[in-house]
């Protein structure tokens, strides 16, 4: 199968869709792999490290895009992307088109086989192909949000861990999934108070079990989430509904009576966000304010450390995107059903249900 990769044209969006390593085991599967010239530079991975391991460098989006089979991405296609899909072009990345209806309808229009890697979900529920974003995502959540809680950022000029002698930062998290497991984790270590919310008392008991009451769980509800957002110096919006939107878990009167120069980080925002007060932005100008109020809603965080991000991501996408190369998208589903999962668009129409009832509610 002939593969291409093209260069993201999302805005401040550095990843790449594959590694060289990743470009060599394709190529010694016997597929042919175009990756568009300067595609990793943001990764740090110059077109002569795809070359030596096989890849075929061409010069344009549209030699990407109009030779290839399959396309892998990272970030949905952008408006100016629209006109290179085509009838009986197969599309793997992130999609997240409950958050972007217009991406969508330019898949279903252009008949494009989409499979996203955040719905492919196996037996047990896992998102292998999310998983390792989400880890990243959020262990940068509270890296950034401990930046601007900095004054000279805008925020109330509060240590995460405080020192000795001053109280910590409240870090409120909701959401125990990969996500906010991991910004739990990071927070804990900086030596935050730290409380997460969940409706999985099973994900509570886990976080109990590790941690022996160091990070704090409550059982997710409306009234309490508000209560500790309130008290809290950072609040951390992790909640994912596989293909659907996010559910609001913070209303616009919440945000009001938080403290001045708070700061709220929202990762679900990808999938629309989890506070009324989000809207997306973009790395080159991440934060805004609402009420006093600092928002961070960037819809690719780990776009910031484009080179882990990278490898990581090619770690679980590789075995996926052999065997679609090798076998076909059916073929491949029947060797690794939780791919069906990931279908999104096919023959002009959205085939995911929960994807489709999103739309619908948009």
């Amino acid at each position: 199968m002939k593969l291409g990769v093209p260069t993201e044209t999302k805005t401040d969006e550095n990843r790449v869709a594959i590694t060289p390593p990743g470009v060599h085991e394709l190529t010694l599967a016997g597929h042919t792999v175009l990756v568009q010239a300067g595609a990793g530079d943001g990764s740090r991975v110059p077109d002569d490290e795809f070359r030596d391991a096989g890849a075929t460098i061409v010069p344009h989006a549209s030699d990407v895009w109009g030779e290839a089979e399959l396309v892998c991405k990272v970030k949905e296609p952008q408006p100016s992307e629209f006109d290179l899909l085509r009838p009986g072009l197969a599309l793997f990345t992130y999609l997240h088109l409950a958050a972007y209806p217009e991406v969508a309808k330019a898949l279903v229009d252009a008949s494009v086989t989409a499979i996203a890697y955040e719905t492919v979900q196996d037996a047990q529920g896992r998102l292998p192909l999310l998983a390792p974003m989400s880890e990243i995502a959020g262990r940068m959540s509270v890296q950034v949000g401990a930046h601007f809680l900095e004054s000279e950022a805008g925020g109330r000029g509060v240590l995460l861990g405080g020192c000795p002698g001053v109280e910590p930062a409240k870090v409120v998290i909701v959401g125990a999934g990969m996500a906010g497991a991991n910004a739990a984790t990071i927070a804990r270590g900086m030596e935050a108070d730290v409380t997460i919310f969940d409706v999985n008392l099973d994900r509570l008991r886990n976080f109990d079990a590790i941690y022996r009451g160091a990070i704090k769980t409550r059982v997710a509800n409306a009234l309490d989430i508000e209560r500790a957002a309130i008290e809290a110096d950072l609040v951390i919006g992790a909640v994912l509904l596989p293909g659907a939107r996010a559910p609001r878990v913070l209303t616009r009167s919440s945000v009001s009576r938080m403290k001045r120069g708070a700061v709220v980080v929202d990762i679900s925002i990808d999938q629309g966000g989890c506070f009324e007060t989000s809207r997306e932005t973009k790395h080159s100008d991440p934060v805004y304010e609402v009420d006093g109020v600092l928002h961070y809603a960037v819809g690719n965080i780990p776009g910031a450390v484009p080179r882990t991000s990278t490898w990581a991501l090619t770690n679980v996408t590789l075995p996926y995107i052999l065997a679609i190369a090798t076998h076909g998208i059916d073929g491949a589903i029947e060797r690794r059903p939780e791919l069906k999962g990931g279908l999104n668009t096919r023959d002009g129409q959205i085939v995911h249900p929960v994807v489709a009832e999103a739309l619908r509610s948009a």
